[in-house]
């Protein structure tokens, strides 16, 4: 295997047709992900925007696609191009003579480019409940060594009083790892988080190690495939694009079980050392594209715990699925690990419409399947389209998921769909659903008013129950009553000032009601709430 890898090396290392190199830009820069969609809405250009973060090289190659289309553009969109092309010419052009973003340090030659800025935030929240807060500051950097090697890093330090986000609450709000709280209301807490990634690419692919966030499934409120709101974690990446009609993405992550191993923890009080059972995931995700405008991706993943690294999941190509088989033995009747199929269909075939949707699989019961009283299907289903420009600059956006009993779910802690006890999915999880609307306005360049209404419903959720010694979900049907409702009808609006440089602010109204409102919602949003919020931000 050894010669193998070193083979693979050097065939990378001299072959004449590498080129390329991959820095992504995090999943929370919203504003260049709603601009290459909206090009894609109109047919200016042909977006795959099943998986997330695109990188730096992929938004570069987007923007110039559009630069040859600028007569099919409206004025506002036209400035946004030659806006966002201030950085991402950066990526090409070998010198600093050309009309370029504003950066803390900027370097570059002909073999090394180098980039620093700054990370500063503070947002401020009220209601009749109270007050929130959150600042954080840190410095992120990225650069490039020749045509191939990228890297790129950032670390910030977060501060916040009022937590708004656990692995409880159902919210969109990226996850956290909070350091003991200070006091006893409205407690203060505080995180660090590193993120980075270090990638070599070549004509047709790329191969990457990074600690970072990703998400899978098109969506314009949260995808049900891979939603990314997890606290970030290491994964190796593998990506390769050998055809105009094919893409193909594969991931293996170290995932945080948090899963206490008492054989290897020691220690007590304040020395104790903890040990948690080792936890991976291993997933993979085909793209095919039969006509111009229509993507169809298909895929599976597993979890996995228990072990070290298996190199049957290190295979880019395989069905986890059946390969789990093989490892749980012949004859065994032991829970394997836990898997997972997902399917996603995104159609920009008709002018100005975007229409998607992607189920998530964690078992299906065939011979049940359409038997209207089977609830036992674990799957999570996602359907939308979004309607751009039909006026000049809006969008507007509906959106409805819904997920079964149990999915996301497993009887066996390690292998749960989660990491850090954030689940990966959905972020409503199991038994839910959520109906989303939405209307966009951008009527200059950097400024977008978002108007928004959505419902979530959360219904019971139970343990796996045990049938003869075996863990069964036989028996549990889909929203029997309501645990939990949030309507929420909310006015938000930002504008980036500079590059990366966003001021923003948002109105609410939100009606959270049911038994289980204080368990999925903090405090501060509990019951009728109407909630303004401002803030500034640098970077991301």
């Amino acid at each position: 295997m050894k010669k193998n890898l070193l083979f693979l090396f050097v065939l990378l290392t001299f072959s004449n047709s590498l080129f390329s190199q991959e820095v992504n830009k995090h999943i929370s820069y919203n504003s260049i992900y709603d601009y290459l969609d909206e090009l894609a809405n109109i047919q200016v250009i042909e977006l795959c925007s099943v998986v997330k973060p695109y990188s730096r090289k992929l938004i570069y190659e987007k923007l110039h696609e559009a630069e040859g289309k600028t007569e099919r553009l409206t004025k506002r969109q036209i400035k946004d191009l030659a806006f966002f092309l201030k950085d991402y010419n950066k990526e090409v052009i070998p010198n600093k003579r050309f009309k370029r973003r504003y950066d803390l340090f900027y370097y570059r030659d002909s073999l090394f480019q180098f980039t620093l800025n700054p990370i500063l935030g503070y947002t401020y929240a009220q209601n009749e409940t109270g007050y929130a807060t959150q600042r954080w500051n840190g410095l992120e950097m990225n650069g490039q060594v020749g045509k191939n090697l990228g890297f790129y890093f950032s670390l910030r330090d977060n501060g916040y009083y009022n937590v708004l986000t656990t692995t409880n609450y159902l919210t969109q709000s990226p996850g956290a790892n909070y350091k003991p709280y200070q006091g006893t209301n409205n407690a203060r807490t505080d995180f660090d988080e590193a993120r980075a990634g270090v990638s070599y690419g070549w004509k047709w692919g790329s191969i990457s190690l990074i600690k970072d966030n990703f998400a899978w499934g098109n969506n314009y409120n949260g995808a049900n495939i891979f939603s990314g709101r997890q606290p970030s974690f290491a994964y190796l990446s593998f990506k390769m694009k050998p055809s105009k009609w094919f893409e193909f993405n594969y991931i293996h992550g170290n995932l945080v079980s948090q899963v206490l191993d008492s054989s290897k923890t020691y220690g007590v009080g304040s020395g104790l050392r903890k040990s948690f059972f080792p936890k991976f995931l291993a997933a993979n995700l085909f793209t095919f594209k039969p006509f111009k405008g229509l993507h169809v991706s298909l895929g599976n993943s597993i979890v996995y715990s228990d072990k070290y690294i298996q190199p049957m999941y290190l295979i880019p190509f395989m069905f986890f699925k059946s390969g789990d088989r093989t490892m749980s033995g012949a004859g065994s009747n032991a829970l394997g690990e836990n898997s997972q199929m997902f399917l996603d269909v995104s159609c920009r075939m008709i002018p100005k419409t975007h229409i998607y949707g992607s189920i998530f699989v964690d078992e299906v019961n065939v011979g049940k399947m359409f038997d209207k009283k089977n609830q036992t299907n674990l799957m999570s289903f996602k359907a939308g389209f979004r309607i751009t420009n039909l006026i000049k600059n809006t969008a507007f956006t509906a959106e409805y998921t819904r997920t079964n009993p149990w999915v996301y779910a497993h009887p066996i802690s390690t292998t749960t769909f989660a990491s850090n006890n954030y689940n990966m999915g959905h972020y409503l999880g199991q038994n839910a659903q959520e109906i989303y609307m939405g209307l966009k306005i951008k009527p200059m360049r950097g400024l977008a008013i978002d108007f928004s209404y959505t419902q979530a419903i959360k219904g019971p959720v139970r343990d796996f129950t045990q049938i003869n010694g075996i863990n069964t979900v036989a028996g549990s049907n889909y929203m029997e009553s309501i645990m939990w409702l949030r309507n929420t009808a909310a006015l938000k609006a930002y504008y980036e000032i500079v590059n990366d440089v966003f001021i923003f602010g948002e109105g609410s109204y939100s009606d959270v009601s049911g038994l289980m409102s204080t368990t999925y919602s903090p405090s501060f949003y509990q019951g009728k709430t109407k909630t303004v919020s401002l803030g500034v931000n640098i970077g991301f």
